[in-house]
């Protein structure tokens, strides 16, 4: 290996000379035309000095319109290459997301690589792109549903034939359905500072059963007129977290299952620590979830049964909110549920 570099080395040597003699040779024979023509011959020593400083001009020349001439040709091709992914770029910048390149390209450097990207950039702005529409739908048509309500029964009460209990109770469906607007207002406003982080994250030590205790006796009423047992099991445990946003989490837990937990039916609360985390389990004798739909429970406006949620006021956006403010606490939530015979929603934060 060594030898057969020295020879490469000394044959570039030999090529380099030779050209260079060539080009002084041809600066000879131009020199030479030229001093003939006019006339005019320098000294000797003039003359070799000028047909050397001409010859390597002219070598510097030809090199020069060589490399401008493959520059030329790389420039080309990789145009050709960049093309389809400048223009797929110019596609998406308009807001077309269903751009895909050919992605098996006879290149694995950054041809591919750029490739690849825009391909997954694209794919998911084009997820983006659905979710936010379905999210637009989604919320045009639960704003939709109560405000048909609310303009039905206002036009209902300008009827001067209506006796008064018909009266109140149109004005107290109104009424819930402007509650529920409300609500639904108030949840997305929610959802939207914890997507976007507006929403101050104040983490502090407090004790966790006295918060979920407390929530429980907020809903006494709820759970004393359904005549619910509840069977409340608290250990002492201490947590460092942002005790508002918690505090959303156990209310809604607890409100669903009152709300879905038929009359004289039970619930059970657990709060424990367990390998190293905290731990709370709400499991209840309520309605329960169908297994295809226990998936989907912490997505945004998803409804089990939507005709039966609609009933209770529902907007589908309690348990999404639920699982972000965990996700913000790096713990989990999940649930396991049968129909008709209860469901547990099951809550782990980390101890420290």
């Amino acid at each position: 290996m060594k030898y057969k570099r020295i020879l490469r080395g000394l044959a570039g040597v030999a090529a380099t000379i030779a050209f260079l003699t060539s080009m002084i040779a041809a600066a000879f024979f131009l020199t030479a035309f030229i001093y003939e023509r006019t006339g005019y011959y320098p000294p000797a020593v003039l003359i070799q000095i000028i047909n050397a400083l001409l010859g390597i001009f002219i070598a510097f020349l030809i090199l020069f319109a060589i490399g401008a001439f493959f520059a030329s040709k790389r420039v080309a091709l990789q145009m050709g290459m960049f093309g389809p992914i400048i223009a797929a770029m110019e596609r998406i910048a308009q807001g077309d997301f269903n751009v895909r390149l050919d992605d098996n390209i006879q290149d694995n450097g950054v041809v591919h690589t750029l490739v690849k990207s825009v391909n997954t950039m694209a794919l998911e702005l084009n997820q983006m792109e659905s979710m936010r529409q379905e999210f637009i739908s989604t919320v045009s048509h639960e704003i939709q549903s109560p405000l048909t309500s609310i303009r039905g029964f206002a036009r209902a009460l300008q009827n001067d034939q209506l006796n008064p209990a018909e009266r109140l109770h149109y004005l107290n469906i109104i009424e819930t359905e402007s509650m529920r607007l409300s609500k639904l207002s108030d949840n997305l406003l929610e959802l939207a500072a914890l997507d976007a982080q507006n929403r101050k994250f104040e983490p502090q030590p407090y004790r966790l059963d006295k918060q979920i205790r407390n929530v429980v006796l907020a809903c006494e009423p709820q759970w004393m007129e359904k005549a619910l047992e509840m069977d409340v099991s608290l250990e002492e445990v201490a947590i460092t977290a942002d005790e508002d946003l918690l505090n959303q989490v156990w209310i809604n837990l607890i409100h669903n299952s009152i709300k879905f937990t038929p009359h004289g039916g039970r619930i059970c609360m657990e709060l424990c620590r367990q390998d190293g985390n905290i731990v709370f389990r709400l499991t209840d004798t309520g309605i329960g979830i169908a297994e295809e739909d226990q998936a989907h429970v912490f997505e945004r406006f998803f409804k089990a049964d939507k005709s039966r949620e609609r009933a209770k006021g529902g907007s589908g956006l309690g348990l999404a909110i639920a699982h972000k403010i965990i996700d913000m606490h790096h713990g989990t939530i999940g649930v396991a549920s049968t129909q008709a015979v209860g469901t547990t929603f099951s809550v782990s934060l980390p101890l420290e």
